[in-house]
């Protein structure tokens, strides 16, 4: 005998009105929560919004009233939301204390504060970290297993990235003291700290111009500098490239359903052996 309609195993043991407000809080895979946490990343967003413009100055002057008006509509329905949350969670103590759980409660709890210490309402900004509930919204969280693989890569190759980057330390205190030599204080090279900030900005090809060589050595020298630092940013990222092939090569398992997200496939497998969605 098949039973319709029966509630999600984790929503079963909690009745009521309790059990009702967690499907749709914490009930990503429903109807009714999908929508709650998109309207929850739209209001974020928003927030967000409002933060960054009362930031500016012209704006702040023109819509004081109205900004303050509706940094505390945002506060008071995210405090409302994280005590609905706490209220409704099956492990309220193991929610408080998560990643998500301490994220919500720092989003909500800066405006509060500004009323003792002025400015610590930009803080709000920390709602950002919230929009990182789209990744289960979307069902995105399936892709995170790729994020491994990176993590794996970078993790193979950091002793030889921690080379790298000693050498190029090596090379930029070097250059540094020679420009300060070549140029001197007359030409801005003041000191070799600050030899070694122009030898930093030009080898990684960023070029404020903020300093830049005067003398035709001075010039010279900068052109070798220009040229070694096209070729110093492709080292780490041939490097983590290898690192990747090989380590891609070597774990199967990073072959993750695009449809459930369970790994572990062979090389040559085509359907999922799960769910059976297409590789």
């Amino acid at each position: 005998m098949m039973l319709k309609n029966v509630p999600p195993k984790h929503y079963a043991s909690m009745p009521g009105l309790r059990g009702r407000l967690n499907e749709v809080i914490f009930g990503v895979d429903t109807p009714y929560g999908r929508r709650f946490d998109l309207a929850v990343i739209i209001v974020i967003s928003l927030s967000v919004v409002a933060v960054m413009l009362e930031s500016v100055e012209s704006i702040r002057a023109r819509f004081a009233y109205e900004l303050f008006v509706a940094e505390w509509v945002f506060t008071v329905i995210f405090t409302i939301e994280y005590t609905l949350r706490v209220f409704c969670a099956q492990k309220r103590l193991r929610y408080v204390g998560s990643f998500y759980g301490l994220v919500d409660l720092l989003g909500t709890i800066p405006t509060y504060i500004s009323l003792l210490v002025p400015g610590a309402q930009f803080l709000l900004v920390i709602r950002l970290l919230r929009i990182l509930r789209v990744f289960r919204v979307l069902r995105l969280a399936q892709f995170l297993s790729e994020a491994d693989v990176l993590i794996r890569a970078l993790r193979s190759s950091r002793h030889k990235i921690a080379i790298f980057i000693s050498a190029v330390l090596i090379l930029v205190v070097i250059l540094g003291s020679l420009m300060y030599l070549v140029e001197g204080a007359e030409n801005g090279f003041t000191s070799i700290p600050r030899g070694i900030y122009w030898a930093i900005v030009t080898l990684t090809t960023v070029g404020y111009g903020d300093i830049s060589p005067q003398t035709g050595l001075g010039q010279a020298l900068a052109a070798v500098v220009m040229i070694m630092g096209y070729g110093i940013i492709a080292v780490p990222t041939g490097i983590v490239t290898a690192e990747l092939t090989r380590t891609g090569g070597r774990h199967p398992e990073i072959m993750a359903c695009s449809g459930c997200g369970s790994g572990g496939h062979d090389l040559d497998a085509i359907f999922c052996k799960r769910c059976g969605e297409r590789l």
